[in-house]
């Protein structure tokens, strides 16, 4: 209405004239008398616009200010210019002539101009012009019709400027220019949600429900628009529920949200709703399939993709080039041949001709999975629509189907077909893949096969081939130097990786971070330290950042092989190059230096690293705990683990395992309990280690029932006893001189499958010769040396299984028994006790 009266005040101030109103009888009189003055008004309107629009268009900015113009002038009216506005096709020429309508005396733009002028600003995407018309706008003082407003705010939001959105909202209800309705802030919700401006659409959602206005359906779905864009999904659901819950559910609530699934990954979701909506009698149209279809094959759900392209087929939609093509290229991820096929089938009867790609693709496909006679149909149709640029693409496919399939010597065949130097390839290939006539290869095809002969382990006939590429003209790319310098120095081909190092260099190539990282690596392997500190400093140059595996590697080398000066040396040559050594290098120096017995170097080097800044991980730590605890400094490790907190580090599980060993060596038990007991109170739970390191300190310290009962906490817990454990308490029981228990456990581990070795078998039979209990001792015996050999002399067992054996010798019951063994050669020959002991 505020349109009609405004166009309606613009007609009068053309013709001011008074009508008097009919009477019935000469009514047709008047009614032609006004079509009169209409035609007559609306021509003159017209003439005006005409003039107007050529004026600001064709005509120079001199001529602006002609007679002509200064007579339009007082004639202006804002409807007037928002038509000459809308035909004006140059954005500069509607904004000049807005800004001289705006200067001409007695005219004001109202809320139409404005939006005339811009939607001139949004078809030409002229944000930053834009933005300078909301200021203008809101320092008018234009009154303006909720319509009015929403359109500019949509306006605004069609080219990003939120904030610009929600201050001329702001501006213009401050100043009570419109009279604010729900149509108003749902156009300011559109602009926020699609930028995915969650806070301020809740904002508005709000104040609407505070100041009494009632959300609608197009309250409701922007704000689904803008949880999607946002990705925030629980929030997006539950406007979805809402939604349903007032009925208001429709074709573009259920598109918002499908795309968004899509978007998300979540493509069992999407189609889900999809089948949802079929069961409401919605569909969605081509578009949105379109969109789905490309992002269900983005995510490798080339099912779902297919099973909604039927469905958009039974719609009566038509795919084109694209759509197959991204189908046709999910299918040949998937290695479905046989779709693939059939669908490339569907596509010619369509009427769609393949493009290269696809043709590629499936020739790919197809010689990858080795069937040959296909991929050479699909080569000479996709021939027969080619040129020669494009035709080597059909060749570099099959190039890398016959790699894929391992048929490396028919694609070096086939590749020297394509250069024209082997006449005698038809013997191997037969038929197959012949090279159509003017195809010559790129360097892509060269790259193919020279990685594939990498990859299979030719090396030397890839470098063969390279050298051939670059005697033939072709250049060689970086990324094919680094391959083959990458596989050189992974052989240990050092002096070769340099020759191509230099050759790269000539070609114009300078070497990447790769490049020298690969040689980096070969020299650390090699432990050659001057060689790899010059080629520090030559990346250091180059602003190249050497690989942590290969300096780790090279440092963990050297402490390995007792070099563990050598190590800190190349730590410290790294710093004085420029380059930061990782933490993880520090850790396997001060592994090594603990290792090779230098305490105090290795206890001086982490606090040097602390010095320098860093911040050791809870390996370093752990590392430097265990050595610490090692040579019996626990003190000082559990000064460490209670700074840890301090760092940032919460001790692992580890560490606290470390410390109960540590304590339980020590026989400070209660210690090794208090580290046990902040186990739980820091949510670490305790592994068998843990368990099995107190159990063998309970029992060195005299407390089998403590520690049986530890035990079967353990296996409360779920967790299964190993072999270690097993020894453990088997020995720590036979050391509390409880046998019997002992032997229990002793079935139990040979019920689970673990085999006792020699140190378990000892502590039974000293226990129960001890004991005793003779007649126990000889089967244990019996079944160690059947399983076992009974231990040499230098064995530190044999004194204390020698005594044993001679009091079963000369026990009445047992000693027939060992004879035997002694005859079998199981045990070794007594004469008498006396002569053995001495």
């Amino acid at each position: 209405m505020a349109l009609v009266r405004s166009r309606a005040i613009g007609i009068n101030r053309f013709f001011p004239l008074r009508i008097p109103n009919p009477t019935h009888t000469n009514r047709s009189i008047y009614i032609h008398l006004n079509q009169i003055h209409s035609d007559s008004s609306s021509n003159r309107r017209n003439d005006v616009v005409e003039k107007l629009v050529d004026a600001f268009t064709n005509q120079s900015s001199l001529l602006r200010n002609s007679e002509e113009l200064r007579a339009i002038a007082p004639m202006l009216t804002p409807e007037m210019v928002e038509t000459a506005l809308k035909a004006m096709k140059s954005w500069r020429a509607a904004h000049g002539f807005f800004d001289w309508a705006k200067e001409q005396c007695g005219f004001k733009h109202n809320c139409y101009t404005y939006n005339a002028m811009a939607s001139v600003l949004v078809r030409a995407k002229q944000a930053a012009q834009l933005r300078v018309l909301a200021r203008d706008l809101a320092g008018s003082i234009c009154p303006m019709s909720a319509g009015a407003l929403g359109f500019f705010i949509r306006c605004l939001g069609s080219q990003g400027l939120v904030e610009e959105a929600n201050w001329v909202f702001d501006e213009v209800k401050r100043l009570k220019l419109c009279f604010l309705n729900v149509y108003s802030y749902n156009c300011l919700l559109e602009a926020f949600a699609k930028s995915g401006r969650v806070e301020l659409v809740e904002m508005r959602l709000r104040e609407m429900v505070e100041i009494g206005i009632e959300p609608d359906k197009f309250t409701l779905t922007p704000v689904l628009q803008a949880y999607c864009n946002a990705g925030n999904f629980d929030q997006a659901l539950s406007a979805y529920n809402q939604i349903c819950d007032k009925g208001w559910i429709d074709e573009h609530v259920f598109t918002i949200l499908a795309v968004s699934f899509s978007k998300w990954g979540e493509v069992d979701k999407a189609f889900e709703l999809i089948e949802r909506m079929e069961d409401h009698n919605m569909s969605l149209n081509e578009k949105t399939l379109c969109i789905l279809i490309h992002g269900f094959a983005k995510e490798s759900r080339i099912d779902k993709a297919l099973q909604l392209f039927d469905k958009m087929r039974v719609l009566g939609f038509m795919a084109d080039l694209a759509l197959y093509s991204v189908l046709i290229e999910g299918l040949c991820k998937k290695r479905e041949t046989v779709k693939a096929l059939i669908l490339f089938g569907e596509m010619k009867r369509d009427g769609i001709v393949p493009d290269v790609h696809i043709f590629t693709r499936l020739i790919s496909l197809y010689s990858g999975e080795g069937d040959f006679f296909s991929a050479n149909q699909l080569l000479e149709e996709g021939n027969e629509c080619s040129d020669g640029d494009t035709a080597v693409s059909l060749y570099n496919a099959v190039l890398e189907g016959l790699v894929y399939h391992g048929s490396i010597d028919k694609a070096y065949l086939l590749l020297q077909d394509m250069v024209g130097s082997n006449a005698t390839n038809e013997v191997v290939l037969g038929n197959l893949f012949k090279v159509k006539e003017g195809t010559r290869p790129n360097t892509t095809s060269f790259v193919i096969l020279i990685d594939g002969l990498c990859k299979y382990g030719k090396l030397d006939v890839a470098l063969s081939l390279f050298d051939e590429m670059i005697q033939k003209g072709y250049k060689g790319t970086v990324l094919l130097y680094n391959n083959l310098i990458h596989e050189l120095c992974g052989l240990d081909r050092l002096e070769e990786a340099y020759e191509l190092q230099r050759e790269m260099r000539q070609a114009g190539h300078e070497p990447t971070q790769f490049t020298n990282n690969s040689i980096f690596g070969c020299l650390c392997k090699r432990e050659d330290l001057s060689g790899a500190v010059v080629l520090l400093k030559e990346m250091h140059a180059c602003g190249h950042e050497p690989w942590i595996k290969h300096s780790s590697m090279l440092v963990k080398q050297l402490c390995i092989h007792g070099k563990v000066l050598e190590a800190c040396k190349f730590l410290t040559d790294m710093i004085r190059v420029g380059f930061l050594p990782d933490i993880i290098a520090y850790s396997a120096a001060i592994d090594g230096l603990f290792k090779n017995g230098e305490v105090d170097g290795a206890v001086e080097l982490f606090l040097d690293i602390l010095r320098r800044g860093y911040r050791p991980d809870i390996v370093a730590y752990n590392i430097i705990i265990r050595g610490l605890c090692k040579v019996g400094k626990v003190l000082e490790a559990q000064n460490l683990v209670n700074e840890m907190p301090e760092k940032g580090l919460l001790p692992s599980v580890v560490t606290y395992n470390l410390m109960i060993d540590a304590f339980c060596k020590t026989n400070e038990i209660d210690q090794a309990f208090c580290y046990f007991k902040r186990m739980f109170d820091e949510a670490r739970d305790p592994t068998v280690i843990t368990y099995t390191t107190l159990i063998d300190g309970l029992c060195s310290v005299g407390r089998p029932e403590d520690a049986v009962r530890l035990w079967d906490e353990m296996e409360d817990k779920g967790l299964i006893p190993n072999r270690i454990s097993y020894v453990a308490l088997i020995h720590g029981l036979c050391k509390c001189h409880r046998s019997d228990e002992a032997l229990k456990y002793f079935q139990k581990m040979k019920e689970q499958e673990m085999e006792p070795d020699t140190f378990v078998y000892v502590a039974l039979i000293s226990n129960f010769v001890s004991n005793g209990e003779l007649v126990i001792a000889f089967e244990i015996l019996r079944e160690m040396v059947l399983k076992w050999s009974f231990p040499g002399p230098l064995d530190k067992n044999h004194p204390v299984l020698m005594g044993a054996l001679h009091k079963l010798f000369e026990d009445d019951i047992t000693s027939s028994y060992v004879k035997s063994l002694i005859a079998d050669g199981l045990l070794p020959a007594i004469s008498n006790a006396s002569d053995e002991m001495t």
